[in-house]
């Protein structure tokens, strides 16, 4: 077995833990969760409404606690839910002009932590380190889990 130190789950959990530190005053100063803000984030990124189950597996939560997010944001008025159209089983979850509203809020201090890792880090080495990580996550794709 591998020494401790080398173990690659913890060295990805000690790299998350230093990069949250930098993000986690931000949100709490608007009262978003890092769960929360993952998926305002990932809201942001689509192109119009998006099923719970695909924001699920984009934002990595599983999705009894994306249920409960959802509510919490929704009571927020920052999302919207409608009934979609092909299948009314099927809720679609967008964000609300508020949720957008807060997004463009916070952005600019996310920007800033960003900046400050890039300064302390590198902008070329958190490059290729992004670059890295996806490589390494596509490493899983059609494996069994």
């Amino acid at each position: 077995m591998r020494p401790f130190d080398q173990s690659l789950p913890m060295a990805l959990l000690r790299a998350r833990e230093a990069a949250m530190r930098r993000f986690r005053p931000l949100l709490a100063e608007h009262d978003l969760t890092e769960q929360q803000w993952r998926v305002l984030r990932a809201l942001t990124a689509t192109d119009g409404p998006v099923e719970p189950t695909v924001l699920a597996e984009r934002t990595f939560l599983l999705p009894p606690s994306l249920s409960r997010i959802l509510s919490n944001l929704e009571g927020r008025g920052l999302i919207e839910r409608s009934v979609a159209t092909h299948d009314q089983r099927r809720s679609l979850i967008e964000l609300s002009p508020d949720g957008r509203m807060l997004v463009r809020t916070v952005a600019p201090s996310s920007e800033a932590a960003y900046t400050r890792i890039e300064q302390r880090f590198g902008a070329a080495r958190l490059q290729h380190l992004l670059e890295e990580l996806h490589d390494l996550a596509e490493l899983n794709l059609g494996e069994p889990t």
